[in-house]
Parts: structure tokens; sequence; C-alpha cells
């Protein structure tokens, strides 16, 4: 059924009892024209672009949870495409685009906030570096205001301008950028592609693939045998550990990424912050809790919580740039698995096994990037050739020497 407000009206004045499962509980059958691995953001976006965009509605997602159960539901919400390389400049303004548009695409209220971004620097380098990446986004398409400190000043007039040690010298704004409602996407895709056909299985773990002359036919799962034509995997952190059941070992680590929320506020920030002498972002959220987060914890594990050391590091970012949040209650944290690729940048490729496709690699990018990342996949599995904004995304990359090296800290993922 079609969202709006006459229904949400209509179901309020008749007991909201007309009101139907946003999505079937179908059992799998035992063929499908495509399987996608992982009912996160990029998983459920793929099937709803495959099927809306490119007909292929024979689709099957798997997921070994529940639905949106991965880093989907485990961040900090923030969407932006302010990256200065043209490997990845251009693919974020897609997904930027997309995310403009997609509560009207898939009917359904994302909570998508273009309350704007905003990285402060803080040395006169930096701001020479802030200059340089703002003209590159604008080359590309996307929006970018360079601000000195009175401009910043305006904006955000809390902000601790005279610390000895990190003093504001302005910043970059990214007006476009902003917040959406992190569930809401899931849900919204979710209920989107199963509108055009898709199943979505969920508590269906997948225990390895089935190869036939060297061709992926398909999977096994703990509820059978489900075969297909082409099998994507997109399970974040989950990826060496799927991937290696097919015999396949990639260029990444899994590293856990923390993110935390405060107690209700008044409304006081105007939209993401960033420190621009460490790693610290915040944005304030509907219900007045601020939302930020820092590092990843730089130890490899697959466990959804992490260490106290990144909790004061991360306290520590805010507390120099926004003193006043010092006895702000924390609320709650929680950790989500980080596919830390060597140059921190993702993979949307085919591997060498024909029939397999792959999704990951995201390090901190995935959420701002699951249109985009939903889009292009489905591109790839349709097509059998990249997305033009994906092409630079290989897996063969590092053999090659062409890194997408954002951050320029080299082959470590856990210093991207």
């Amino acid at each position: 059924m079609g969202y709006s407000g006459w229904k949400v009206i209509w179901q309020g004045l008749t007991g909201n009892t007309g009101w139907k499962p946003a999505w079937r509980e179908p059992d799998p059958k035992p063929s499908y024209d495509v399987i996608i691995v992982g009912a996160g953001g990029h998983g459920l976006a793929a099937a709803y672009y495959l099927a809306k965009e490119f007909g292929i509605t024979n689709v099957a997602v798997i997921e070994k949870g529940w639905l949106g159960s991965g880093n989907i539901g485990r961040n900090t919400t923030i969407i932006r495409s302010n990256y200065l390389l043209p490997g990845n400049e251009p693919f974020y303004e897609f997904s930027m685009k997309l995310w403009e548009g997609l509560e009207q695409d898939f009917n359904y209220n994302a909570m998508v906030s273009q309350r704007g971004i905003l990285n402060l620097c803080h040395s006169d380098p930096q701001r020479d570096a802030f200059n340089r990446r703002g003209n590159s986004m604008r080359l590309a398409g996307a929006d970018a205001v360079l601000l000195d400190a009175d401009g910043v000043r305006e904006m955000c007039p809390f902000l601790d301008f005279d610390n000895a040690r990190f003093p504001i010298k302005g910043g970059i704004l990214q007006p476009r950028g902003g917040t959406v409602r992190h569930d809401a996407v899931a849900w919204g895709y979710a209920r989107g592609a199963d509108s055009q056909g898709v199943d979505i299985i969920q508590n269906c773990e997948v225990t390895g693939f089935v190869m036939e002359s060297g061709v992926c036919m398909g999977v096994e799962t703990n509820r059978g045998t489900i075969r297909a034509k082409k099998v994507g995997v997109a399970v974040a952190g989950s990826s060496g550990r799927v991937m290696a059941k097919a015999g396949m070992r990639l260029p990444i680590e899994s590293h856990v990424l923390q993110a935390f929320v405060t107690e209700g506020l008044k409304p006081v920030l105007p939209g993401v912050i960033t420190f621009g002498a460490g790693h610290f972002y915040v944005s304030q959220s509907d219900k007045g809790g601020l939302v930020f987060g820092g590092d990843i914890d730089g130890y490899n594990t697959y466990a959804q919580r992490g260490n106290l050391p990144v909790v004061e590091d991360v306290c520590e970012g805010g507390m120099a740039i926004m003193p006043m949040i010092g006895r702000t209650r924390l609320l709650r944290s929680w950790g989500g698995i980080m596919d830390m690729s060597m140059d921190g940048s993702p993979f949307i490729d085919k591997t060498h096994i024909d029939g397999l496709y792959f999704n990951g690699g995201w390090c901190y990018g995935g959420f701002k990037a699951t249109p985009a990342s939903g889009f292009c996949f489905a591109h790839l599995l349709a097509k059998d050739e990249p997305h033009p904004t994906a092409t630079k995304y290989r897996l063969d990359r590092f053999r090659r020497g062409a890194m997408i090296d954002e951050k320029g800290v080299g082959a470590q993922p856990n210093l991207h």
C-alpha cells in the first residue's frame, strides 16, 4: 500500500487497523536469477534497483539474522559527498543525488535532513587543503563553501575558537550534506524491493557456495540449497568470513567502530560538525541527543562492541571544540564491524569466479554510499560491467598500482 499524509489521517480516524505489513516473510524458492547475500542497506538497495531499474525481479536477499541487523542500524547517519579524488567524488555525488529523491522514489519517510556538514580547519595548511578539496568537489558538480573563522562563528558561536592547541581558523561547508534515519533506509528499501517481487529471507545463514566447474551456481544455507545464475555478496564486516567460503582472501581487515548518543538536549547544532585536528564528528538527532563517533578501535575483531580507550579519545575530541558538552550524560553506545580496505576505498566488482560478485571494503563510508552502492551493484549484476561512477572500485587495483588513497596514509587498513 502507498503511504501519504491522507492515509495517516484516515488510519488515525479508523483506529490504525488498515495498515499492512511493509514486506512479506517468504520461504526460499529452489532457484532465482540473482541471490544477494546480506540484507543491510547495500544489499537491499541493490535488490530494489535490480527490480526497479533493470527489470530483474526474480531476486532473493538472504540475511543471517534479521533485516538491518548490521551496520545499516549501527552508524551515525551522516550523508555527504565532500571527497577529493576523482575515483571517489563522482560516485559519492551520485549517491547524494539519489538521497535527495529517495523518499519520493520508494514512498517511505527516511527522514532525509540536508542541514549541511561543516569540516573545521585548525591551521593555514589545512585550510589550503580544504580549498583544494572544495575545488575538486565543485568540478564534480557538488557544492562546497569555504568559510573563514567569522563565517564559522556566525554558524556555530558555541565552538571554542581560541583553543590554545586547536584554534579554529575556518572550515569547509557542504550545505547539501546532512543526516538520514538509518533504520528507515533499510525499511524503505526492503519495502520497495518487496513491492517489486523480491524475496527477503531472514534467519537464513549462508554456509557455503555451490560451485560447478569453477562457476558459482548458488549458495548453501541452513535452510537448504538455493541456486542462482548470479550471486552477489554485500555483508560489510563479515566479508572476509563469507568470501572465504568461496576460497577467496580479500584485501580487507575487520575492525569495530564505536558510536555514541547523549541524553536529549535543546537544539544547538545546526548540522553535522567534524573536528579537523582529530577524528570526531557529531550531529543532533530529532530527539535532541548528540550522535557522535571517531576512530576505529584499531584491532581486528568481529565483535559489535569496543573498548574504553576509544571512548575516551572520542570524547576528548568533542571537548576540544565544544567544552560545553562536558556535563552531558552519555546515554548509550554501540559498535559496527567495518571492512577496512588497504587504501580506504571500496570494491564493487566481479570476482575471478564466474557468477560471483562482491560489494565491500566501505570502511567509514558505507552508510552515505548506500543508494549509489546499491545502484552500481545492481548495474554490475544486470549488465556485467561497472557503472560509470564505480569504474575505479576494482578488486585488482592493488596489483595494478591504482590505489584510491583518499586519506593519504598508505596501505594500512587500521589507519583508514
